[in-house]
């Protein structure tokens, strides 16, 4: 009536909906040792075994060891929640808000979007927000795994729940409450633990027609001792293991009852239902402390099975803004070469204009403004620098300009092959050099390439790129395939292309113009999502702008999917041995059976053995 309730109770409200589950076997197997001990106690001539087969105790322990080791299960998958536990920690409980000019402690929970927050040295940031002044170093490790603090300085975002170290700052608040980058993280791991694999899906379907199964069984096992086994194999003074009773004072019925509810309670396979989830849990909780998101259990198990990784070069690959990888001089120096072209591009609004003037100041040049600008579509700009005629452009400006830079280009030509842009640069007429300009290369990206090689799988670059450019890049990465000059809206039909071959792709990409493409691929990664993370479309999102990430990602899904099948493993392995002990297989050798507690004993041992 109170710890046994609730197996009758669930089995009752399952049955209504024909839906069999472990309860039933619980509820059948303690209902019937204490349905018969009454009969026995109040009728004892009923014919079911007499006054020697009353089982309370039977009932109460299978009672007392289901409830513990339910009690010792929700420990054990307590410890597999632990991330989130760690995770909620981090929420910060104060902010410190600016008000009509006055500091304001309030609770974190109450700051609204567009309050400026004060943050000390040694404090958590309270929400996500911009810097506005000030400057510090933040350590983000708590959400990214990333150990060396980042610095942060006006116009940087911030993630609530990282820790300031160094400096002071101001920041405005831009995401509060459900909406901030850790609260996303929280929700997005809570549901990926709440969530099915395929997997279990299968292995429940196949615990719901053993339950079934286990009950036609029982019955077997009930009618062959009580009809056959009693006069085959009979021995008065043989007893159960851990129960106070021998064969002849419980007599035929009880002897025959009491192995068929061992065998109820000895195959529960709650082994079986425990082993994916909790494998689940560890693995996303485990993911997530390296800042891999899983959005669910079913990413996990195709993140396993996958054998091509399609990689989207800008942003992903590359740092997705070019610079200035070489400078060449012809009739000046380098620094000239460079200084001049840069004051020529500073009114560009190109990309690798800005990445010239970039380069330019990162070098400590001074860059007064040119004279005159004049853009030229399709071939590059003309300026005036001082009593200089600067042009910086391609080659067809040149030629057209009358400009001989044929000393220049065989190192051009090289250039150009190891997949960089040169842009060439006169003077008053004459080659003056040549400023080569590439999007670089990540410094993960060849490691990562690597490790992916390492582990047997084939890489793919993706790119709107010219065949030349995305053939150089990928040499420097080390990239299986390049499928070059692929329009963006073009991508997912490519990745659909490599899934008709019969491969499982996973797409590798910055989640915004890649999005189609993300949701064609079995697996779709978001990379460096940062603060935005449950508006992407992966399935996985990698926190870290980091492609080692997709390598940590594999290397959980594989590990995680692995713990499934040795738990499912073992389970069903127990269950295989259990049920023909239970049975009374042995009893004709040792004149010995398992009784109903001792198989309640070995069933709690086996769930815990898995959650473990």
């Amino acid at each position: 009536l109170g710890p046994g309730r609730q197996f009758f109770a669930h089995s009752w409200r399952g049955l209504k909906h024909g839906v069999t589950d472990m309860n039933l076997l619980y509820a059948t197997g303690i209902g019937a040792a204490y349905g018969i001990a009454v009969i026995n106690t109040l009728f004892p001539e009923a014919g079911f075994g007499g006054e020697g087969a009353t089982f309370f105790e039977s009932a109460a322990l299978l009672t007392m060891f289901v409830v513990l080791g339910r009690w010792l299960e929700a420990l054990t998958r307590g410890r597999t929640s632990e991330a989130i536990r760690k995770l909620m920690k981090l929420q910060p409980k104060i902010a410190r808000v600016i008000r009509d000019g006055q500091e304001v402690e309030i609770p974190a929970e109450e700051v609204a979007v567009g309050d400026l927050i004060l943050v000390r040295p040694g404090e958590s940031i309270p929400v996500d927000g911009i810097v506005k002044e000030g400057y510090s170093a933040v350590d983000e490790a708590m959400l990214t795994g990333e150990s060396l603090p980042v610095e942060k300085r006006a116009g940087d975002t911030v993630i609530g729940g990282t820790l300031n170290k160094t400096g002071a700052f101001k920041f405005e608040a831009t995401n509060v409450g459900a909406d901030t980058a850790l609260a996303q993280i929280i929700k997005l791991v809570e549901d990926a633990q709440a969530s099915k694999a395929p997997i279990q899906k299968l292995a429940d379907w196949v615990a719901g027609h053993f339950i079934l199964g286990v009950h036609i069984l029982a019955v077997v096992v009930f009618l062959f001792w009580f009809f056959a086994g009693d006069d085959l194999f009979f021995d008065p003074h043989s007893g159960f293991i851990l129960s106070p009773y021998s064969l002849g004072s419980i007599g035929v019925f009880g002897f025959a009852l009491l192995l068929s509810v061992t065998v109820l309670v000895i195959s529960c396979p709650c082994a079986v239902g425990l082993a994916t989830p909790s494998a689940m849990m560890a693995g996303t909780g485990k993911a997530a402390e390296y800042g891999v998101l899983f959005k669910g259990a079913e990413a996990i198990e195709n993140a396993s099975k996958l054998r091509t990784i399609v990689f989207d070069k800008t942003g992903t690959l590359t740092r997705g803004e070019p610079s200035v990888t070489d400078v060449l001089a012809g009739e000046r120096d380098i620094l000239t070469v460079l200084r001049l072209a840069a004051i020529a591009e500073k009114n560009s609004e190109h990309p690798l204009g800005e990445a010239i003037v970039r380069g330019a100041t990162e070098r400590g040049l001074e860059l007064p403004d040119a004279d005159a600008f004049d853009s030229i579509p399709g071939h590059g700009i003309e300026a005036r620098v001082g009593e200089q005629a600067v042009l910086v452009g391609n080659r067809k400006l040149m030629r057209e300009r009358g400009v001989n830079f044929d000393v220049l280009l065989p190192q051009v030509t090289q250039l150009e092959g190891e997949g960089k842009t040169a842009m060439l640069v006169a003077v008053d007429g004459h080659a003056a050099g040549v400023i080569a300009v590439a999007d670089t290369l990540k410094a993960s990206s060849v490691e990562a390439i690597q490790r992916l090689h390492r582990m047997g799988l084939q890489t793919v670059m993706i790119t709107g790129d010219n065949q030349r450019t995305a053939e150089a890049i990928a040499r420097q990465v080390g990239i299986d395939q390049v499928l070059a000059e692929v329009l963006p809206q073009d991508k997912a039909a490519e990745v659909k292309k490599l899934q008709a071959q019969g491969k499982q792709v996973a797409m590798v990409g910055d989640g915004v113009n890649d999005a189609p493409a993300l949701a064609q691929s079995d697996v779709g990664m978001a990379i460096g999502s940062g603060t935005d993370v449950a508006k992407e479309t992966g399935d996985v999102i990698l926190i870290k702008d980091d492609l080692r990430d997709v390598v940590v990602a594999l290397e959980i899904a594989k590990a995680t999917m692995r713990k499934v099948r040795q738990n499912l493993f073992w389970a069903f392995f127990y269950n295989t041995l259990g049920i023909p002990i239970g049975a009374g297989l042995l009893y004709p050798v040792v004149s010995l059976v398992v009784s109903p507690e001792l198989a309640a004993a070995f069933m709690a041992v086996s769930s815990v053995s898995v959650t473990l």
